[in-house]
């Protein structure tokens, strides 16, 4: 099958497209022919070798980590359209085949395409994960989402709308309509306001992850609580365990199974939140899909479409 594959660590320029083994289910796995996935930041990271001491050195390795798709098999459940990720720690999604265990997977949303839909199974579960169970997000509070137009951000400015938050988007300039379009009440571009203009929030959740303390500095001195999605991978370890050890903040790697999933394609078939995709690659272009990641001013998503045109 075909496959993304890069056979060493590096810059966007050593991923190419080219072919590996069809994968076979183990018991008690299925068979799923991927039609999107989408491009993440721990994709760059992985393929960058900042996580070398956990990937180790075999290559070629994979990347991609969520998708949509359709189950082949085996089971009654083949032909069913699916949206999922695969479980931490595995990348392989840019790829016509992967094998997974049902958990990990449920219906895909119905009037979604699969480019769109590949755009909400990770950034959507953490961003309802971060504000809803972590953050308790609760009607009429001040929330600051950092990151607003990127995947999660996009997400968390949606789901503070549907619980009733007082939305404050921090994004890059030419971004500001689309957090405005998504429900922020207010929206700053980050290049040009000082953290001190912002006020006071009872939840901040940072989808950047630099200068963590300066954004704890912004909650609200009664009941205020950050949640952070994101570290900084400048200084790893120490951002990490400032996010770990601090009074009042919260940092969590999100890990969604099928109750996650199933939820999520609610809120989307409802109308509540909608998925936001920047641009559409070809498995072919998976280089330039990383590199505009890389670039920044990513306005959702950038998705890698695997089968053109799928139902």
């Amino acid at each position: 099958m075909r496959a993304a594959l890069y056979d060493r660590y590096g810059p966007p320029e050593v991923l190419y497209e080219g072919t590996v083994p069809t994968p076979v289910p183990r018991p008690g796995e299925v068979l799923v022919r991927v039609h999107a996935a989408g491009v993440n930041g721990g994709d760059l990271h992985t393929r960058a070798g900042r996580v070398k001491v956990v990937t180790g050195r075999r290559f070629p390795q994979r990347t991609g980590i969520d998708f949509t798709g359709e189950i082949v098999g085996p089971g009654p459940a083949s032909g069913a359209r699916v949206w999922g990720l695969l479980p931490r720690g595995g990348f392989g999604s840019a790829a016509e085949y992967v094998t997974v265990r049902p958990r990990q997977l449920s219906l895909a949303p119905a009037g979604l395409s699969p480019a769109e839909a590949a755009a909400l199974p990770g950034t959507g579960t953490t961003a309802l994960r971060a504000l809803r169970d972590e953050a308790r997000l609760r009607p009429g509070e001040r929330l600051l989402v950092r990151g607003a137009a990127g995947g999660v951000g996009s997400m968390a400015v949606q789901f503070g709308k549907v619980f009733g938050a007082h939305v404050t988007a921090l994004a890059g300039g030419r971004n500001l309509d689309l957090v405005r379009e998504l429900g922020a009440d207010e929206a700053y571009d980050y290049a040009r306001t000082s953290p001190a203009e912002l006020g006071r929030f009872d939840v901040v959740l940072d989808a950047v992850g630099s200068e963590p303390e300066v954004w704890r500095g912004l909650l609200a001195r009664d009941g205020g609580r950050m949640v952070a999605v994101a570290f900084d991978t400048g200084r790893p370890l120490r951002s990490v365990a400032y996010l770990l050890f601090t009074r009042r903040v919260r940092f969590f790697s999100g890990n969604p199974r099928h109750p996650q999933l199933a939820e999520l394609a609610g809120f989307a078939e409802r109308g509540e939140i909608r998925p936001v995709v920047d641009t559409v690659f070809p498995l072919e272009r998976i280089a330039d899909a990383h590199r505009a990641l890389e670039a920044g001013g990513v306005r959702g998503k950038h998705i890698v479409e695997v089968v053109a045109d799928a139902a």
